[in-house]
């Protein structure tokens, strides 16, 4: 496998020309909090107007979670490190992931920007619909795979920038790390590395 290019500046590289589009592509980490968590909240309160069951509302959450990390893992193994030949396909692929692992340590593109972010919950959302045409169970699920992408957000940046003191976040951080410094064709998982056990993507364990 060729030598990675990886820079250690904690700077923005530029990808436009242009100062409002520059502007979509960074954001502070803390951003997707003040969108989602009221998203959450919302589907939450027209949950509970439907008279859903604590169970069934924790259930449907839950199912919404691992829902998100499946997904988390397709996008990430399948769209985000698809290797285009042609030239533009190679700039829409820097743009949206390349640049991530080119500068892995830069703060403002390390979650994703409303501007991308947005428009995929609401086609995620227009997916589910279709699939629970019951809209008690739709709410619920859209908030637990709302609350899955929170965490993977906030878990990315964490990742990056935090050192971690329990065993278990080290872990989940080392398995992130080999990705990025060992071997992008492993280790799709972020917040989990479930799919990649099931779908044996994951790195091999040293030998003691």
């Amino acid at each position: 496998m060729k030598k990675l290019y990886v820079s250690n500046s904690t700077e923005s590289v530029r990808m436009f020309k242009s100062s409002w589009m520059e502007a979509l592509s960074k954001v502070h980490f803390s951003i997707p909090l003040f969108i989602y968590v009221p998203v959450i909240a919302v589907m939450t309160w027209l949950a509970f107007d439907r008279n859903i069951s604590i169970d069934g509302y924790f259930l449907l959450l839950a199912a919404g979670v691992v829902v998100w990390t499946a997904t988390e893992y397709l996008l990430h193994r399948f769209i985000f490190h698809f290797e285009p030949s042609s030239e533009w396909g190679k700039r829409i692929h820097f743009i949206f992931h390349g640049v991530h692992h080119d500068y892995p340590k830069d703060a403002k593109r390390l979650v994703m920007p409303p501007s991308a972010s947005i428009p995929l919950a609401a086609g995620f959302y227009f997916l589910f619909s279709l699939m629970f045409t019951n809209k008690t169970l739709l709410y619920p699920f859209f908030a637990g795979f709302v609350a899955g992408y929170l965490v993977y957000d906030m878990m990315h940046y964490a990742m990056h920038h935090y050192n971690f003191k329990s065993r278990l976040m080290k872990q989940v951080k080392q398995h992130h790390m080999l990705h990025h410094y060992d071997d992008p064709t492993k280790g799709y998982g972020v917040s989990s590395s479930l799919w990649d056990v099931i779908f044996q993507s994951g790195f091999p364990k040293k030998k003691k």
